[in-house]
């Protein structure tokens, strides 16, 4: 019998939050929430992130900043800008210490990771917990971070568990217990059944993973086609043989980008253009990324999109050959567009990357966005 996979699913808690009391102690007793401002009102923009003191008050990621400000009236909340600077170095400090731990490892975004750890423990899952309290530790004590943990036999059960008791929580599911784990749960709890396809399998009769188990087979795959029939009958089993492994390069990194306000000036533009040049150059060079293609955006006063793009015969990641082309495009962009239109938000987006800048190597791997 060959030995169980053990995976651990590590997911820092209430990640740009946490950052922003660990840089600042004295907002550990407060709602403290993170905001992607807009720019255009003190209170324009959305919640990025709030701590679990914001969310016992119904604060939420993607609510509007002022419906966040009013549930937390009469509290001594917190609001503040992200700091993406600050949390991608913390993350990156992070994803190296669970590097370390791993026979394998996989980054699923800023705040959480795989690593597989069959061979560390020998497949066992007592010893699967004891390393992962190691790892806790080992973040806590270096990072001031906590870290919550899932292990199970395979990525679908250690993401599932590493959600169930946070913050720094650790959930076990060993296989013979997998079953048990999974069936009481509501559907929405596996990976890749959203709102929209929750109330879909509402209609169906389908409520809880123990529904979904016993749904018969044919009419998943009549109702949803057979790649995601056989998907969502599978995770209901607890079946996920989908490996650990490091992803590929990034297909493109851009940032977006709402004006103050809204303009057709070339000079106005490229002030904020340039601003996010500077941030994905600087992405892509942390990387060693050389990129030939380049792509300017801009969404106008009546939300309609435009959009210019030019590809180099040679990568690169020189940064002022980047701000050249990004003012190129922005020129081409805004002498083709309604004159009695300004532009709203504006982005950058570089891609057609190559970790070998020199042979002009095309890509062969890239990185699932969901």
């Amino acid at each position: 019998m060959h030995p169980s996979r053990v995976i651990i699913h590590a997911d820092f808690d209430y990640f740009y939050a946490q950052c922003e009391e660990r840089e600042n102690p004295m907002l550990k007793d407060k709602p403290v929430v993170v905001c992607i401002y807009s720019g255009r009102s003190e209170d324009s923009g959305a919640v990025s992130t709030a701590n679990y003191i914001a969310r016992k008050h119904g604060v939420r990621a993607g609510i509007p900043i002022i419906m966040a400000k009013r549930k937390l009236k009469n509290t001594d909340a917190v609001f503040l800008p992200a700091n993406f600077e600050l949390y991608e170095k913390v993350s990156e400090n992070i994803m190296n210490i669970l590097r370390a731990y791993g026979d394998a490892f996989e980054q699923w975004g800023i705040d959480e990771a795989f690593i597989e750890v069959t061979q560390r423990v020998n497949g066992d899952f007592e010893n699967a917990r004891q390393f992962a309290q190691k790892i806790q530790t080992e973040i806590l004590e270096k990072e001031k971070i906590t870290v919550s943990i899932g292990a199970g036999p395979n990525k679908l059960i250690a993401k599932i568990a590493a959600g169930r008791q946070k913050p720094q929580g650790l959930t076990v599911v060993k296989p013979e217990e997998v079953e048990g784990f999974l069936a009481p749960l509501p559907v929405n709890e596996l990976i890749g059944v959203g709102k929209k396809t929750s109330v879909v399998m509402e209609e169906m009769g389908i409520k809880t993973v123990d529904d979904l188990a016993n749904y018969d087979l044919e009419k998943l795959i009549k109702r949803f086609g057979k790649i995601l029939g056989v998907y969502f009958h599978n995770s209901a089993l607890g079946i996920d043989e989908s490996p650990v492994k490091e992803r590929g390069m990034a297909e493109s990194i851009s940032r977006i980008w709402t004006l103050k306000e809204d303009t057709i000036e070339l000079d106005k533009i490229l002030e904020y253009a340039y601003e996010i040049c500077t941030d994905i150059q600087a992405r892509a060079v942390g990387l060693n990324l050389g990129f030939k293609s380049v792509t300017v955006h801009a969404v106008l006063q009546d939300m309609s999109a435009h959009s210019r793009s030019k590809t180099f015969e040679t990568p690169t990641d020189n940064l002022e050959t980047l701000k050249e082309t990004t003012k190129e495009l922005f020129q081409r962009l805004l002498n083709e567009i309604p004159e009695d239109l300004k532009a709203r938000r504006i982005g950058v987006k570089i891609s057609n990357f190559t970790r070998e800048k020199q042979t002009q190597k095309q890509l062969t791997e890239f990185v699932d966005k969901t």
